[in-house]
């Protein structure tokens, strides 16, 4: 069975949105994407709340669908993605990582 990751996250304080969406765009979606244990991954911005004024708790969701968690688990581990993570990690804050699988 496929396994879905729920990625919730906001940028750091000091993270410039453009540049981070940049990145997104030019680096992550692509890498990501080009797994082969990652049947879909996509980046998306929040833009509100249904039926609300109020803020989400979240600017941006990753939804990362995995065909086969044991092979991703070794491509996670490459330089690559260890590489790519680090960079991630320089605009998200406090990321959530949610596994997910469906019913």
């Amino acid at each position: 069975m496929a396994t879905t990751i729920i990625v919730l996250f906001n940028l750091k304080p000091e993270a410039q949105v453009e540049a981070y969406e940049r990145w997104a765009r030019e680096r992550d979606l692509p890498t990501v994407n080009a797994l082969s244990s990652v049947e879909r991954f996509e980046v998306l911005k929040a833009k509100g709340l249904l039926m609300s004024d109020a803020e989400p708790p979240y600017r941006y969701v990753e939804i990362i669908r995995v065909a086969d968690m044991a092979r991703f688990g070794e491509e996670v581990a490459s330089e690559t993605v260890q590489k790519l993570a680090a960079e991630f990690r320089q605009f998200a804050d406090q990321p959530l990582f949610i596994l997910t699988e469906a019913l």
